[in-house]
């Protein structure tokens, strides 16, 4: 019998990271979590997940969070029942490298949960220390593009994202070179059906409520802009060396098909199953196998309707602009993700409406200076930076 794969989880307080730590306490035979980095703001739950799954590593990048997951190791170990010497703390990582450090370390998978291209230096960490990389964070290799391109072997990136999972499983009804075209769905978000119009008075309440995914606040607010689609239709041209005008979004309500791919002689295939990341996530970890039980089925003894339709580029350009973006190539793919990260930022805080998320992004990519194709993580972030104080000047300036 083999040994369990080791898997070391990034952002493991967040909504992939919980269901990740689920998915391997299901399978303890073929999982086991090592190592867990989160940025701190919750030990008490990071306490507990690392007491539960035995880790050795634990890392938080607010260093001033190290004290506080000590004591809170102390609190769970209590609740628990035990004793000082019953059990062993894991070491911990601090600061802000610290989950770059432990991304580093040995280990089968890497899964990285962390949201935002602040996941970008793990990634190339885990890449270049030869770890296979179960990719959640789509801002890192958009943001990062070819520097994790050049930085990963063939294979070492697996797909988390349930529409990039999708594609992979299609994939597997046909060579590469028999492939036409990728078929991204989306949900269509909360304001399927609304005209541009309709959407300027939409609140962050309102922007919240997805209506088939359960996720945290940044991705389920990109999902209602569908900048989200548009992060994942670059994402898609990077794992899968697809040309942009091959790579096609429908709108699809229900969810249930993740994505689709059309070959060469004119057949489509999906991948369909009820909404739940539990499968993309299990499937990358244990990449090529796939585990038991992880989810229901379809029940195929209850009616059913599927829909598609086209998507809206007027109501919601994130999409259009993202293709713009991810055809421009270089750097502009980042500066497309950071100004979007400074625009959700500003309409949860009330000043920005919710057409201006996308508007802001849009401005800020015409107004963009040409520095041409990073050659290191310093080239990303100075673009990232421009893009964010260009972003704020705007939004200071009463947008």
């Amino acid at each position: 019998m083999r040994e369990p794969r080791e898997v070391t989880l990034l952002g493991s307080t967040g909504s992939i990271g919980r269901q990740a730590v689920a998915v391997a306490q299901q399978n303890p035979d073929r999982l086991r979590i090592t190592g867990l980095a989160a940025g701190g703001g919750d030990v008490a739950t990071l306490a507990e997940q690392a007491l539960s799954l035995g880790v050795r590593t634990v890392a938080v990048a607010r260093a001033t969070a190290a004290q506080d997951l000590q004591l809170a190791f102390y609190a769970a170990a209590s609740q628990r029942g035990w004793a000082k010497g019953e059990y062993a703390l894991p070491e911990i990582l601090a600061g802000p490298r610290a989950a770059e450090e432990l991304a580093a370390r040995p280990a089968d998978v890497v899964l990285n949960g962390i949201t935002g291209s602040i996941g970008l230096g793990p990634t190339l960490a885990a890449l270049r220390a030869g770890r296979t990389v179960a990719l959640a964070n789509k801002e890192s290799l958009i943001a990062g593009g070819d520097l994790v391109l050049a930085a990963a072997a063939p294979g070492q990136l697996v797909p988390v994202d349930s529409e990039h999972s999708a594609i992979v499983q299609c994939l597997r009804g046909g060579t590469r070179g028999e492939v036409a075209r990728l078929v991204l769905t989306a949900s269509g978000g909360p304001f399927r059906g609304r005209t541009r119009e309709e959407l300027s008075a939409v609140t962050v309440e309102q922007a919240m409520a997805h209506p088939t995914w359960d996720m945290g606040p940044v991705i389920t607010i990109n999902s209602a802009t569908l900048v989200n689609k548009g992060l994942e239709l670059i994402e898609a041209h990077l794992l899968f060396g697809v040309p942009f005008a091959d790579i096609d979004v429908v709108v699809h309500p229900q969810s249930i098909v993740h994505s689709m791919v059309t070959f060469a002689d004119g057949a489509t295939i999906a991948q369909a199953s009820p909404p739940d990341m539990r499968l993309p996530i299990a499937l990358a970890l244990a990449w090529p196998d796939r585990l038991p039980d992880v989810q229901p089925a379809l029940d195929w003894t209850a009616a059913s309707t599927w829909e598609f339709a086209p998507l809206d580029s007027e109501a919601f350009p994130a999409v259009r602009l993202a293709r713009a973006a991810g055809e421009a190539g270089g750097v502009i793919p980042a500066m497309y993700n950071a100004t979007n990260e400074e625009a959700v930022a500003a309409f949860v805080a009330g000043r920005l409406s919710f057409p201006g998320i996308v508007d802001l992004v849009a401005r800020t990519l015409d107004a963009a200076p040409d520095l041409g194709a990073p050659t290191c993580v310093d080239d990303v972030l100075a673009a990232e930076r421009w893009a964010r104080e260009h972003a704020r000047g705007v939004i200071g300036r009463g947008m």
